[in-house]
């Protein structure tokens, strides 16, 4: 916003040699246009959909009595993670368009860090509990596994939330530019310390499902066995809960690997576009989340049908199936 002075003086002498004089204000107001970056619209419109999307699914599980096993404590708190992304960027988009001020700006990063951060931990504890309640399946749905849940969820956010203090506490670059990574004010040493810990967790998911995959195997291996021939249902059913695994597997890899490779090797300097174009479907992976963990799950869908045709039913969880896994 700007102003131009239109006016020698705040006091006009009125025609006719009349003493009175009258105030005038001296300023016009002018509005200044200001330039919005197109990719920072997509974000903003992304984190839209996510936010709607994720509040469906915490909507579901909050109101569903029958949505409260471990799995789906674990579910909901990545649909809030995501949730609190999407809502994260909206307001990213307001304060660097209307309240761009420093300590502002870091708090908007601290509450994206959380989120992301949170949504990428809790994606590593949905796999946890996936490989527990086949590893040991005879005593998951046992009250150590609620209190194995909750200790796991504060573990969890107390991480995101102190990942995502470290700008507010001074872990930024805003008195000095050149230390600036690729996603200001965060420093070249945050975003590659939140980008190796991307890694570590990565690899741990991966082998986690490597395990789950050896372990359903082995589990038909042992009923061909027993019944001296494969099922075919059963089979069909293994080799979907693998192809299942494997697209999961890929989605997160391809979505957020390039942007966290990129971070360690880039900063303010490089162009803005190669972290648009990197950093897109690493968020996007929060709108994927619903579908891939939650829309999928047949009694989620069960509970959105209830929900739609506005019936009130009580149902009771199927049991798993490699598939679901």
């Amino acid at each position: 916003m700007s102003y131009q002075n239109t006016s020698s003086s705040a006091w006009d002498v009125q025609e006719g040699g009349n003493s009175t004089l009258t105030p005038t204000f001296p300023f016009e107001l002018e509005p200044v246009a200001v330039s919005v970056n197109p990719w920072d619209i997509v974000l903003c419109v992304t984190g839209t959909l996510m936010s709607c999307e994720n509040a469906i699914v915490l909507a579901l599980i909050i109101y569903t009595p029958t949505l409260k096993a471990p799995m789906f404590v674990l579910i909901g708190s990545l649909a809030f993670a995501d949730l609190l992304a999407g809502l994260g960027l909206i307001v990213n988009f307001t304060i660097t368009y209307i309240f761009d001020t420093g300590f502002v700006t870091l708090l908007s990063a601290g509450l994206l860090i959380t989120a992301f951060s949170a949504s990428v931990l809790n994606i590593l504890a949905i796999t946890v509990d996936r490989y527990l309640s086949l590893y040991n399946a005879l005593t998951y749905h046992t009250e150590r596994t609620v209190i194995f849940t909750i200790v796991t969820l504060v573990l969890i956010w107390v991480t995101s939330i102190t990942l995502g203090a470290l700008p507010v506490m001074g872990w930024n670059c805003l008195e000095d530019e050149s230390t600036c990574s690729i996603c200001a004010p965060i420093d070249k040493n945050h975003a590659a310390a939140l980008a190796v810990t991307f890694l570590f967790v990565f690899a741990l998911i991966l082998q986690l499902y490597l395990q789950i995959c050896k372990i359903a195997f082995r589990h038909a291996q042992q009923i061909a066995v027993q019944q001296q021939f494969m099922n075919a249902s059963h089979s069909t059913s293994t080799t979907k809960g693998v192809s299942t695994l494997s697209t999961i597997l890929g989605t997160f890899a391809l979505c957020w690997i390039p942007f966290a490779l990129y971070s360690l090797v880039a900063d303010i300097g490089y162009p803005r576009v190669y972290t648009y174009v990197t950093a897109l479907p690493a968020i996007c992976h929060s709108m994927i989340n619903p579908i891939i963990y939650a829309f999928r799950n047949p009694d989620v869908q069960k509970s959105m049908r209830l929900a739609c045709c506005c019936v009130s039913s009580n149902f009771s969880l199927r049991p798993r199936t490699p598939s679901d896994v």
